[in-house]
């Protein structure tokens, strides 16, 4: 084993690693301007080619890799030297965890089938081992001695968009009041009463969010602000303290934040002290590190797996035409895999369903549809997979599958957060809460057609339900953009012979689709259904898809708020 190989190895990955980062914080730092010029599609298109970079550096890197291991296959005892080679490269950066995933990226790249190799990857060191940084200058403090008007002041100039306000007073004087009415109300400022603001703003699709938190009754008080850029300057939209609404704003179902981060570790730490529902591998996810955010699941999923004794099971719900699912009960994930072969009426092939999921991860997801994570070779224990799952994986997803003495190994799968079917929460709830479901159904239908998804199959049984009991879609494989359907009315017959013909007697096209055909199917539970047809009657009007069309094909991008409109300070016609 040649050492000079060992150090170019470790260097190229190095290289590799510091030029990705580079690139994708040129990217990131650009979030402003846009805001500030009111280009969000400007926004969406740099949010796309940052999710682009990893794959695209770690193919790159893997190239010039390949000329120097060629001949190596198996000489695991080189990369055992590389890592140890590139840990001490890394060991002063300030992102180091994600430098390790990095490395662990390339090894699986160049031996595609490799297993989680612990002498080899970089498997248990992640964020738990991160140093603590002091000083690190991640946040704005304001003390309690400085009043409550003051400090509003001081955060709002701390926060300079370079923008005209459209009432900068006003704004301060709505937050005062929002913060006398939730937090002065129950609690008393003292003396070690203090605020502080991360100093990186959050930005993604229209709005800018601050977060921060309050120590106040000894404990901290977490809350976001949310500016907008209208038509007459940047304002500010609410002032959330509620945590299921900011879990909501770091939510599976939203895009990634546009947010510096000099530290990676301790801007998840602090916000894991503000948004306490969301996992470490959320947060990452949440500022843009998905791939470390996969990083931080596994190791989530191997340490569960061994403080648990539960068996996999086949996941609740109806079975599906393309996808194989099952879960953990103990676990709050599904595990999603292709089926070798798909039940008529459904024709395309598996790499259709990856590419739409592909689609998924790189569009807008607007809080209405799951995020995943797409893993190979991917190891289960044999004891821990129940009869019934191992009968059903054999006969859908064979070819999918590889077994050793002790593990099954499932060369495909997707992950994706658990959610109670639309169909079966249905069936089970109480009168009020099914109407509030089946707006959200509704919603979350009409919410994915302004960001241009057309979700194709809107059964409820392809919907779940979150335990905030909002309404997500996550059956990908028939999605299209909205911009290239057809919406049509349905042909008056003008004969007997149309009106008793078995089978539709006028054209349809692949992409037609009759909207008023909706009603027949949508929703089965009868002391809602009405409520549902009244309630979102827009769903049945063809005229309505196509003026969404209309706008979306102008270049206008409609907004999707995180949170209730009734928590904005002004009206819409006032901004």
């Amino acid at each position: 084993m040649e050492p000079n190989k060992i150090e170019f190895t470790a260097e190229i990955i190095e290289n590799s690693f510091a030029h990705y980062m580079e690139l994708f914080n040129e990217i990131t730092r650009k979030a402003p301007v846009f805001f500030k010029k009111k280009d969000w599609t400007g926004m969406q298109i740099q949010h796309k080619k940052r999710l682009r970079l990893y794959k695209d550096h770690i193919s790159e890197a893997t190239g010039l890799i390949e000329g120097i291991v060629e001949g190596m296959d198996g000489d695991f005892d080189f990369w055992i030297q590389t890592k140890k080679t590139y840990q001490q490269k890394i060991k002063s950066r300030r992102d180091k965890e994600l430098a390790e995933t990095y490395f662990n990226s390339i090894i699986r790249k160049i031996y595609p089938g490799l297993a989680i190799n612990e002498a080899l990857m970089f498997v248990h060191e992640g964020y738990n081992s991160c140093p603590l940084y002091s000083n690190t200058n991640l946040y704005h403090e304001y003390p309690s001695q400085w009043g409550l008007q003051k400090i509003l002041r001081s955060i709002m100039a701390d926060f300079d968009f370079d923008i005209p306000y459209l009432n900068k007073e006003e704004d301060i004087q709505l937050l005062v009041r929002s913060v006398r009415e939730v937090i002065l109300s129950r609690y008393k400022a003292t003396e070690d009463t203090v605020t502080q603001v991360i100093k990186s703003v959050f930005y993604r699709n229209k709005a800018a969010y601050l977060v921060g938190r309050t120590r106040v009754g000894d404990k901290w008080m977490p809350f976001i602000i949310p500016f907008l850029n209208g038509p007459n300057g940047v304002y500010v939209d609410t002032l959330i303290f509620d945590p299921k609404i900011m879990a909501h704003l770091f939510s599976f179902t939203r895009s990634y934040f546009m947010v510096e981060v000099e530290i990676p570790s301790q801007m998840v730490a602090f916000l894991n002290s503000v948004i306490t529902h969301k996992q470490v591998h959320e947060l990452y996810n949440a500022i843009g590190f998905n791939k470390h955010g996969k990083t931080e699941f596994y190791r989530d999923f191997i340490n569960h797996l061994a403080l648990s004794k539960d068996k996999f099971v086949i996941a609740e719900g109806i079975k599906g035409m393309v996808m194989t699912v099952f879960t953990l009960p103990s676990y709050n994930i599904v595990f999603k895999m292709i089926k070798d072969y798909f039940e008529p009426p459904k024709t395309m092939t598996r790499q259709e369903v990856k590419e739409k999921y592909k689609m998924v991860s790189l569009h807008d997801r607007v809080g209405r549809m799951a995020d995943t994570h797409e893993f190979e070779e991917f190891h289960i224990p044999l004891d821990r997979i129940s009869e019934e799952l191992m009968k059903e994986l054999k006969n859908d997803v064979n070819s999918q599958l590889d077994f050793t003495e002790k593990e099954l190994i499932i060369r495909h799968v997707y992950t994706e957060r658990r959610m109670v079917p639309l169909n079966l929460y249905l069936e089970t709830c109480t009168l009020e809460d099914a109407k509030t479901a089946v707006e959200e159904y509704g919603y979350a239908i009409l919410q994915l057609a302004k960001a241009n998804i057309f979700p194709g199959d809107m059964m409820t049984k392809n919907f779940g339900v979150t335990r905030q009991k909002r309404v997500v879609f996550y059956d990908y494989d028939e999605i299209e953009f909205l911009t290239e359907m057809n919406f049509r009315e349905k042909p008056i017959p003008e004969t007997f012979e149309q009106i008793y013909a078995s089978e539709p007697w006028y054209e349809i096209k692949p992409n037609d689709v009759f909207p008023e055909d909706f009603k027949r199917w949508m929703i089965g539970r009868q002391d809602v259904k009405e409520h549902f047809l009244a309630y979102h009657k827009d769903l049945f009007d063809p005229e309505y898809w196509t003026k969404l069309q209309q706008q979306i094909k102008k270049g206008e991008f409609i907004h999707a708020f995180p949170y209730p409109s009734e928590l904005r300070f002004r009206p819409e016609e006032e901004a």
